[in-house]
């Protein structure tokens, strides 16, 4: 097998950055601001790194509150926030006569009300004009401790993270935001992170300090930034570092991250061909892990590379139990096909490559008619619901493909947050029929309805472009098939060029003519029957003559 080919199929892809993990567990936060009655005498801040504009001076109020922004905020304090709600709305859209620093009060106000009341989108909407008004609203400082609360109910596609980008690493420092500021700095580098700013990400995601419980989730994006910048060392020290608060220190905000610090190192050291240590932290993931068989699969390119064959070809067989029927591994055929045609096992190899011949081109095909069935992307959002709920009338092939592809993190994180939209939605209809019929829910419900079409565009957007991916995938591995096979055949005439006999010369003068399979105390051999088990998976081996060997100053193999 020529170089060429060993080098395009035996490709991994040395780290996937995570959009983010999970969202955080839920907790509800009361009052993080300004208290009810309290007056702010607070000064301008500093413009946002890498804005221009110039801060314009903070709005003082120099009147008394109006007699309505008086009882908005007595119901604020007794927590009747569907009444305050209404009081304050009347002061935000300027009919209670209140000047224009009680008017930027009661937007603050209105925002902690709605997050009170669990309208999260509908809350962000009223710190949206704050943020937007920059340092000159008097509430703009006081508002990032409140961002900070609504990261944790809505998912990054809420845009919750654009406002924080806002501010710069000064802002952070204001006593009052102590409490959060370490979430805040993993906040604003994640910002920075998903903009490319990866200098400014950096900076801030090394000041979560080791008891942070962000310091696992900085620590991880922190080795992401290294391995983009293909610096191995300072990347597998990170992953590491989260390691050893693992070790040292557990606690469940570290905890989730092992098996993707465990992961991650081992792709670093894949890209950076320390096989047997990629081996050593590929097998350190759990079965019960959900980044279990990514790992078995990408160990098997590890073991292919340290000719290892028989662990290669039993984790491909593990993949392909019926346990795992809903999973999606099409380039495990594709490396069946080249651990077989290295030991000159034309057959098998030919085998293989009939296998993916039979089921992928056509695969493809379909993926590509799904797309052209529904062009207008909201429409296509809809047919994803019923992909997912599985009752979109799919073959089975594609249907296993389709949800793989539509696992994608970021996609799911815009899922959500069209399903959050839903839920305040309901919220809006099931409330009292006197708050219903207010202005206030008018408006909360008309930014909501908004919202909600422009989240289903951009879901149906982001799915539409993971199947073309996919497509795109599956096509570059029909051409590895179609070397492959070219290959095969050639090497099943005994018509080889001079370049494949040296490959295969070289592999024969370190590779064992039969692989010996061997157990010990722990373990027994059972030959496989047909029939799989649950305690056998990950634990299957192959056990691989090498016909080159065989073959090696003879006529023909």
């Amino acid at each position: 097998m020529n170089r060429h080919l060993r080098n395009t199929v035996a490709t991994i892809a040395t780290c996937v950055a995570l959009t983010s993990p999970a969202l955080a567990a839920k907790k509800k936060g009361k009052d993080a601001g300004e208290a009810p009655n309290a007056q702010s005498g607070q000064t301008a801040a500093p413009a946002s790194a890498g804005q221009a504009q110039v801060a314009a001076p903070t709005v003082e109020s120099s009147a008394p509150p109006s007699k309505t922004l008086e009882r908005a905020l007595k119901l604020y304090d007794s927590e009747d926030y569907y009444t305050s709600s209404i009081e304050l709305n009347k002061v935000v859209e300027r009919q209670s006569g209140d000047d224009e620093g009680n008017v930027q009060r009661a937007e603050f106000f209105m925002g902690k009300t709605l997050f009170n009341l669990k309208f999260y989108s509908a809350s962000l909407g009223y710190f949206t004009r704050i943020v937007d008004k920059g340092p000159a609203h008097r509430y703009y400082q006081k508002t990032l401790q409140w961002l900070a609360s609504l990261s944790r109910f809505l998912p990054e596609s809420a845009g919750v993270l654009e406002k924080i980008g806002k501010y710069n690493r000064q802002d952070l420092e204001q006593p009052a935001l102590e409490p959060v500021r370490n979430e805040l700095y993993y906040l604003l580098g994640r910002f920075h992170y998903n903009k490319g700013n990866f200098k400014e990400a950096l900076e801030l995601f090394g000041l979560v300090p080791d008891g942070s419980e962000f310091f696992a989730r900085a620590k991880f994006l922190d080795g992401i930034i290294h391995v983009r910048d293909n610096k191995g060392k300072e990347a597998a020290e990170s992953f590491k570092q989260i390691l050893r608060r693992v070790k040292d220190n557990p606690d469940k905000a570290t905890a989730e991250f092992e098996d993707l610090a465990n992961l991650s190192l081992a792709r670093v050291f894949y890209a950076t061909k320390q096989f047997p240590l990629a081996v050593k932290y590929f097998d350190k993931i759990p079965s019960e892990s959900p980044e279990w068989l990514a790992s078995l699969f990408e160990s098997s390119w590890a073991y292919y590379q340290t000719d290892d064959d028989s662990k290669a070809l039993g984790n491909i067989h593990t993949l392909n139990a019926p346990f795992f029927e809903n999973e999606f591994f099409p380039e495990s055929v594709i490396l069946r096909a080249v651990l077989f045609f290295q030991r000159c096992n034309y057959e098998r190899a030919m085998e293989a490559v009939v296998e993916f011949n039979q089921t992928y081109p056509q695969l493809r095909e379909e993926i590509l008619a799904l797309l052209r069935k529904h062009p207008e992307n909201a429409e296509f959002y809809n047919y994803v619901k019923q992909i997912r709920r599985g009752e979109a009338g799919l073959g089975e092939r594609v249907q296993r493909a389709a949800e793989g592809a539509l696992q994608d993190r970021t996609l799911a994180k815009t899922l959500d947050y069209v399903e959050e939209l839903d839920r305040e939605l309901r919220q809006v209809d099931k409330a009292d029929p006197s708050w219903k019929s207010t202005a206030i829910a008018g408006a909360v419900l008309q930014d909501l309805t908004l919202q909600k079409s422009i989240a289903e565009n951009e879901a149906g957007n982001l799915a539409r472009k993971r199947l073309e991916r996919l497509a795109g995938e599956i096509q570059e591995l029909i051409k590895q098939a179609i070397k492959v096979e070219y290959e095969t055949l050639q090497g099943q005439k005994g018509v080889l060029e001079a370049n494949i006999r040296g490959e295969q010369a070289a592999i024969s003068g370190t590779a064992k003519k039969v692989v010996n399979l061997s157990s010990d105390d722990e373990h027994h051999y059972w030959r496989f029957d047909g029939e799989y088990w649950k305690d056998e998976l990950g634990y299957y081996r192959f056990r691989v003559v090498n016909r080159c060997e065989q073959g090696k100053g003879s006529s023909a193999p």
